[in-house]
């Protein structure tokens, strides 16, 4: 589709190797993924005082109500993305909406380069906030700190006029884990190098809302990252909050990704009244730029490090072995990814972003004066985008196309915005949440809100998704209390906080329950969090004897996520013989995924059976959903081997 003469809007298909997705865990997510990310109390006095309250202020507590993304494998085959191609005569960008709206490359025409580091294949991995992630381009990270739940997720766009007249592509969703709509409006201005995007974030809640915004843009790591700060807080593999210099610390220019043995996060101070902008440039002074209005003030450089830890997870997600790597810049709201800002009841937020390609002298840009690097890499930025055209153009886009209704659909999304529209009667110019999206993951709640009753799943049906909002909770502590009820109730108060209460509702549930293992998996997880290790073990074997009973053996995602649980709960309570007993009912098909196998070697190991162990890591296996940073492998490894750990199980990012 073509707007006018100047740049286009089209659709495409992208084919990409690429590993199915998987089933949604269907197990309510009562646990992050991750621990909090915290900061001592020495660190702490040491802070800006905004920034010292922002850590503190409503860290996610768990994924709900999104469901966790674990189902996908290694095995890819060429694939086809829908993807809608933004261009004119400079800059083409590729933009994948089923996959959380990611600008999957930036290509510069005139240079004939990509700006971004293009992933070469689609490769989830355990990196979001609810699971699934992939590598490269451009992401919007919304939510919580970490990687957004929305990751793998579609979002709904449509064309929309640019405040230039020509096209623009709207990309909307309502992000579940703050319960606020957004919106990012992509546009490639005529003749223009840089690609713009204006993002807003909307409370239209009667309560105040946290909130967290990073774009975090993939780069090739074979470049200098310039930004103009003297200082940064650097977050290491230690995991302590420090302030340091820019651009050397601990000897080392850590400017260029490459120089850093471990991974780690700098977040620069970037001083007030300064023009916000970030740039990744190489050898010859080329490369990308990132430039905002002011409210996006964080500037972030995430490494890798060249350890071998770090280059095999950059092999895990892209490949090849060998190949090149990549570092990632980001742009937030905060200082860090430790803060999040408050949204007042009825607000929002907005802002403009521009990326693009910059060229500056290399001998400046790679001196030894840090700041007549910044100062060349500054001016030749204002020269190709002044930061008054940033300003205007964000005026003009607020003013004339912020709150333009779309037109027919590209792509479309979720039906919770739509449920949240129709509960709430929200009117959201610009960003339509219409009912005719609403699908059956949100029939039972619809019926819920119209007649007061949440209506059980067919028997044999595992539990559907909860909501956890205050509002749904509301109904639900209303509504008539059958198990099913009690059951979603008790999800929705453990994450507000109340788990003694929602404890009461699980057990008021389970005394009447027919199916009892939905009910028998929550309170595991509350006594595994109460650290009654024996209790939660008793819990599990009896959740995973009804689930079979009820449901068979046959490889279902509730018997593969609830069996993987019952193992870790049972070996933690020093239990092999019960965890071999559960291991025996698992289909073949099961036990041969990579993460049993993982759990088979730590069986082998609780039995005293050391050799068998080493067996299954001599055969050869692959964790697909293995958390960023685990050591597990390399524990389990020095278990049953004095070797040094074989590279394909090295994922440690830190020192040994």
């Amino acid at each position: 589709m073509t707007t006018n003469a100047g740049p286009t809007v089209r659709r495409t298909v992208l084919t990409l190797p690429a590993a199915p997705l998987g089933p949604e865990n269907p197990l309510p997510a009562l646990r992050p993924l991750d621990p909090p990310r915290t900061v001592d109390d020495d660190t702490r006095r040491a802070m800006p005082r905004d920034m010292a309250r922002r850590i503190g202020y409503e860290p996610l507590r768990t994924p709900l109500p999104t469901r966790v993304l674990d189902g996908y494998g290694r095995e890819r085959r060429a694939t086809g993305f829908d993807a809608i191609v933004i261009e004119n005569d400079r800059l083409r960008a590729t933009v994948l909406p089923g996959l959380g709206g990611r600008v999957h490359s930036l290509h510069h025409k005139p240079a004939g380069r990509e700006l971004l580091h293009r992933n070469p294949v689609f490769q989830p991995a355990a990196f979001a906030l609810n699971g699934a992630w992939f590598s490269g381009g451009i992401e919007w990270n919304i939510g919580a700190t970490g990687h957004t739940a929305l990751t793998c997720a579609p979002l709904h766009a449509a064309v929309v006029p640019a405040p230039d007249g020509g096209a623009m592509v709207r990309l909307w969703e309502w992000e579940r884990l703050r319960d606020l709509p957004f919106q990012v409006d992509l546009w490639l201005p005529d003749g223009s190098d840089f690609l713009y995007a204006a993002v807003r974030i909307r409370n239209p809640h009667e309560r105040p809302a946290p909130v967290y915004w990073w774009t975090n843009m993939a780069v090739p790591e074979d470049r200098r990252i310039l930004v103009p700060a003297d200082e940064a807080w650097h977050h290491g593999y230690t995991h302590a909050l420090r302030r340091v210099t820019v651009p050397r610390q601990d000897g080392e220019d850590r400017t260029y990704p490459q120089n850093s043995a471990h991974s780690g996060d700098w977040f620069y101070e970037v001083p007030d009244g300064s023009r916000r902008w970030i740039a990744a440039l190489d050898a010859d002074g080329e490369g990308f730029v990132q430039t905002s209005t002011d409210p996006l003030r964080g500037r972030k450089l995430f490494v890798w490090g060249h350890g071998r830890g770090g280059r095999h997870w950059q092999e895990w997600l892209g490949g090849p072995a060998g190949g090149p790597g990549y570092a990632e810049i980001q742009a937030g709201l905060a200082r860090t990814q430790l803060e999040h800002l408050r949204l007042e009841a009825g607000e929002e937020l907005s802002w403009l972003e521009a990326y693009g390609a910059l060229s500056a002298d290399p001998r400046a840009v790679h001196g030894a004066d840090w700041g007549a690097a910044l100062a060349e890499t500054g001016a030749r930025l204002e020269e190709r985008l002044p930061r008054a055209d940033v300003d205007a153009a964000y005026r003009a886009w607020r003013s004339h196309a912020a709150d333009t209704e779309p037109g027919p659909l590209l792509a479309t999304g979720s039906g919770w915005g739509a449920l949240e529209v129709l509960r709430g009667r929200f009117t959201l110019p610009g960003t339509p949440f219409p009912e005719s999206t609403l699908g059956a993951p949100q029939e039972p709640w619809r019926d819920l809100l119209r007649t007061g009753v949440l209506p059980a799943p067919a028997p044999g049906e595992p539990p559907g998704p909860s909501l956890v909002a205050p509002h749904w909770r509301d109904m639900l502590e209303t509504a008539p209390a059958d198990p099913y009820t009690e059951y979603h109730l008790g999800v929705a108060q453990w994450h507000a906080g109340d788990r003694a209460q929602a404890v009461r509702s699980w057990e008021r549930g389970l005394a009447s329950a027919a199916a009892r293992w939905p009910l028998l998996r929550c309170l595991a997880v509350a006594d595994r969090e109460g650290g009654h290790t024996e209790r939660a073990a008793d819990r599990y074997a009896e959740a995973f004897d009804d689930l079979c009973a009820s449901s068979g053996t046959d490889g279902t995602p509730t018997l593969v996520a609830l069996a993987r649980e019952a193992l870790d709960a049972l070996l933690a309570a020093g239990r092999p013989g019960a965890a071999r007993e559960v291991w025996t009912r698992l289909p073949d098909a099961v036990r041969e995924r990579g993460a049993y196998r993982l759990l088979e070697a730590r069986l082998l190991v609780a039995e005293g059976d050391l050799p068998g162990a080493r067996a299954v890591f001599d055969a050869g296996f692959e964790v697909p959903d293995l958390r960023e940073g685990a050591r597990t492998l390399g524990e389990l490894w020095a278990a049953v081997s004095d070797e040094p750990l074989p590279h394909r199980y090295d994922f440690r990012m830190r020192p040994a």
